[in-house]
């Protein structure tokens, strides 16, 4: 795994918008973006749109996601798209195929069945996975190819930190290995971390989205639940939540 930019902000815009997993969930990504839109609104200054990673995988539209990522935000708005610990698994699985054929258990039949390949003729225990990744190489556009080498993997402003998974309790961010980053659970979810940032996160489906005074958690398993979270961090720092759907 290549190193990937960590994004830093020396104060915070008018208002951060934060959206969790989105999962191949296009409709409800959708929806997303015209709640944030209308709250936003009412607030004057500059806005963002910062989505946590996986964008692929599980859910019905992986490849119209990143169109959509690609697109240009919503008027007002800049937006910044990190990286999920899925999308390096595609990634990996381009790479090297044999050795991360796993990456179809966790989802990426549906990648696979969004670009228009049969899922149907890529078994679990396909014998050639070098050809399958030069089926998905040949259908991906250079653009999407492009988009998941560059998405960097962090973004910080005073007293917060948005990252896919999380970060290693008592290491400073500039030595967080990018691996935690995008996989950490258990070490993260159960430490009380302070330091004065609240981490922004996915990554962990709960049912609801979760805010502590160390930790906002968004991901409400949007592929499985059809329920989009996202959290506001305005310039005072206060935090509201949102959750859309399409259903």
């Amino acid at each position: 795994m290549m190193a990937r930019d960590r994004l830093v902000a020396q104060q915070r815009p008018a208002a951060i918008y934060a959206i969790g997993d989105i999962h191949g969930c296009l409709a409800e990504l959708r929806a997303m973006e015209r709640l944030i839109v209308d709250d936003a609104n009412s607030i004057a200054g500059d806005k963002w749109l910062v989505t946590l990673g996986d964008y692929i995988d599980r859910g019905p539209q992986s490849a119209a996601v990143l169109d959509h990522l690609l697109a240009p935000p919503p008027p007002g708005f800049q937006r910044y798209s990190l990286l999920g610990n899925h999308e390096q698994l595609l990634l990996d699985f381009l790479s090297e195929p044999k050795a991360n054929l796993n990456w179809l258990r966790y989802g990426g039949m549906e990648t696979l069945q969004s670009y228009g390949i049969d899922p149907g003729s890529s078994r679990l225990d396909d014998p050639s996975p070098r050809n399958l990744a030069k089926r998905l190489t040949e259908r991906l556009p250079p653009e999407h190819l492009q988009l998941l080498q560059d998405l960097p993997i962090c973004l910080s402003v005073p007293g917060f930190i948005f990252v896919h998974a999380g970060i290693r309790p008592g290491i400073d961010l500039q030595f967080q290995d990018d691996g935690d980053l995008i996989w950490i659970r258990d070490e993260f979810l159960n430490a009380k971390i302070g330091g004065g940032s609240v981490v922004v996160h996915g990554h962990t489906p709960a049912p609801e989205a979760v805010i502590t005074p160390y930790r906002i958690g968004i991901d409400t398993g949007c592929f499985a639940t059809g329920r989009l979270s996202a959290v506001r961090i305005t310039a005072n720092g206060e935090a509201k939540l949102f959750t859309a759907s399409a259903r």
